[in-house]
Order: C-alpha cells, then structure tokens, then sequence
C-alpha cells in the first residue's frame, strides 16, 4: 500500500439514488396590492427542519427531507413595532432517496441529518431563490446552514434513551 493510500479517506457507503421536489408553495396573501404600498425591504424568517425515514425495513434505503420555509413580513412602521402583513410565503420540501451501504451503526444518522441535508442544500436553495424571483421579489438566497448545528439542536430537544443514543 502506498503513502497516498494511506491518506485517502474512506468511501462513504453513501449513495444519493435521485433528488426531487417533494412539495413547493409560494404565496402572496395581499396580492397585487402588495407591489404597489411595499415601502421598504421586508423581513424575512427562515425555518430548516430535516427528516429521514426508511422506506423498506429490509434495506437500507431512506428518504431524507429538508423543509424550507421563508416568510417576508413588512417592515415595522416604528422602531420594535410589530411587523406589519405577510409580503410572502415560500415554503418548500426537497427530497432525497439515499442507500446506505453497511455504515458503522453511529454513522447512520449523521450520514441522514447531516450529510445528506449538506449535498442537496444548493438545489433547494435555488428553488428557493427561483421561486421568489419568478415571484415578483428580489431572490431570496438562503446562507449555508450549519447541519452539524442543527442535527445537535434536534438530538437535544428529543434525549436518546439509555442505551440508545
């Protein structure tokens, strides 16, 4: 065995079988009123929730959901006012099939929470940013989430079980 084989990382027993869109909405809830009393740039929410579930319990395969939703408020008329109506509202579920290959057990669900949600972020992403141009609205582009962050945000609000974890 060579030095640089030594130095390659190992494959992940990740495949990515096909990515789609599993659900997308755009919404403008005042309508055309909306283009013409908008004053200012509104503020925008963003919520990311990632899912897997298996598909068959006798395989390793599993869909993997990243749920995007963003929703543009009116700015406050006053400084710490309440925000005003909702410009819009995208929200979209981007979905991937993905085969695990044998993966070490502690592996299984950072590869789904993690890794999976990392490789088809920027697909989502652009849905995201088309649908609110094709909208009327400047493209909303989302900023790289951290999934690590997220996955460990998730782990805490639901405790594994001894034994489990």
């Amino acid at each position: 065995m060579s030095d640089s084989d030594q130095l390659a990382p190992p494959a992940l027993p990740l495949a990515v079988n096909l990515q789609y869109t599993r659900d997308l909405s755009f919404e403008v809830p005042a309508g055309a009123e909306i283009f013409a009393t908008l004053r200012s740039q509104p503020s925008i929410a963003v919520n990311i929730d990632v899912q897997a579930s298996k598909l068959q319990d006798d395989e390793s395969v599993y869909e993997v959901t990243l749920a995007i939703k963003t929703e543009a408020k009116e700015a406050p008329e006053t400084e710490g006012g309440a925000a005003g109506r909702t410009v819009f509202i995208a929200e979209l579920a981007y979905a991937a099939v993905v085969t695990l290959t044998n993966p070490p057990q502690e592996l299984v669900e950072p590869m789904l929470l993690v890794e999976v949600p990392r490789l088809i972020f920027p697909y989502a992403r652009n849905i995201i940013s088309d649908v609110t141009r094709d909208g009327g609205f400047p493209p909303i582009v989302l900023q790289p989430i951290d999934f690590v962050a997220l996955w460990q945000a998730k782990r805490a609000e639901f405790p594994q079980t001894a034994g489990n974890a």
